[in-house]
């Protein structure tokens, strides 16, 4: 948490950032003091309440590929629908009175979904392909929740925010570019085709319909490629944008610490009032350690170890002066294993409270004193 150590070091600087901080850009995060990187906890919070850096401008490029590229598929399928649904009801005029008879309705709907489901069942695909390529699967009901705030928004603010904000202004730009791009990419098309239009007047109207509807389609999936590329940078946007507007402020990091972690105050309190029970009971412990470090004169240093249940020996116990001896006595009285080694009786008596583990520093140097206590162990089996 370099985050709180900041604040804890410069309380005078992040208080003066906060209260000098000036809106010059409405939407900026440095200008509300969110200045910080969001926390794990922070993103995954917005990822299950639906909030994800995704490009629109990439879900409509892929679903208008999708679905153009299924018209190039079933053109003639779809074709054949038309000119049989055509000649169907043109039939049926003259051969019913269809004024008096129920076919009309269901006869159209019929052939209405044979000739555009398949483009709304791709188009719906192409969709959810186009989301989860971005954020993979998310599944949250907030943002289909009525929000008030959305249905009676403040003009004030929705104007910063269309019009006067790096994302508005973004929106904007990328708008008209697009505009400009699909009329270069149809003017130049058309262009090529003058001589072949200007001479429709000589085709039939399957020929020239024919035509038309390949010039269209050959625009269209130009104009689709172009916003298939231009998603990319929209979508490195978009992610920057929202990792933005997930900024934190100090106060922010230090709260979400204070709720994943626990107030650092409470729970210093807690850990000295357990160290004082520990205390307490301490002598009580004595008995329970698999052997006593000491000075040998001036410091004890009890050590609980179960092989296979503790990842580290534990300190139970320690003591200086008379506090040793008491606890050297109640080993000896035990037949608790006592091992003299002055470097490091000092060091645990320094460095590790009462129910703390031993540091991973000292662990070989335990280890070898527990080995050797238990192989006179087994020499006096034996």
């Amino acid at each position: 948490m370099s985050n709180l150590t900041l604040q804890q070091l410069y309380p005078q600087f992040l208080s003066q950032n906060v209260a000098t901080k000036i809106h010059l850009q409405w939407f900026a995060a440095e200008d509300e003091g969110r200045t910080e990187d969001p926390t794990e906890r922070k993103i995954r919070k917005a990822r299950e309440d639906g909030k994800v850096a995704k490009s629109t401008e990439l879900v409509q490029a892929i679903v208008l590929l999708f679905t153009f590229s299924m018209l190039a598929l079933l053109g003639r399928y779809i074709l054949n629908q038309i000119i049989e649904m055509i000649k169907y009801f043109l039939t049926l005029s003259v051969e019913i009175d269809v004024s008096e008879t129920g076919i009309l309705a269901p006869a159209f709907l019929n052939y209405f979904l044979r000739i555009t489901l398949p483009f709304f069942g791709m188009a719906v695909l192409a969709a959810v392909v186009g989301n989860v390529v971005q954020t993979g699967f998310v599944f949250s009901l907030k943002p289909i929740e009525i929000d008030l705030k959305r249905i009676a928004p403040s003009p004030s603010n929705w104007i910063k925010k269309t019009v006067f904000s790096p994302e508005g202004a973004y929106k904007l730009a990328l708008t008209i570019f697009k505009i400009f791009v699909v009329v270069l990419i149809s003017f130049l098309n058309i262009r090529s085709k003058i001589p072949q239009l200007a001479n429709t007047i000589n085709m039939t109207l399957l020929q020239a319909s024919t035509m038309l509807l390949g010039l269209a389609f050959r625009i269209v999936m130009e104009a689709t490629l172009f916003f298939l590329l231009l998603s990319i940078p929209d979508f490195l946007f978009q992610r920057w944008q929202h990792r933005e507007s997930l900024k934190m402020t100090t106060h922010e990091i230090k709260e979400e610490y204070k709720e994943s972690e626990g107030d650092p105050q409470v729970k210093a309190k807690l850990k000295q009032r357990m160290r004082e029970i520990l205390q307490a009971n301490m002598m009580q412990n004595v008995p329970k350690a698999a052997v006593v470090i000491t000075n040998p004169t001036h410091y004890a240093i009890a050590l609980e170890y179960r092989y296979g249940e503790m990842v580290a020996p534990r300190v139970i116990a320690k003591g200086v002066d008379h506090m040793a001896q008491r606890i050297k006595e109640i080993a000896r009285d035990n037949r608790v294993p006592q091992v003299e080694n002055r470097p490091l009786a000092r060091a645990l008596y320094a460095n590790v409270d009462i129910g703390d583990l031993v540091p991973e520093d000292y662990w070989q140097i335990v280890a070898d004193i527990l080995k050797g206590i238990e192989s006179i162990r087994m020499e006096a089996g034996a």
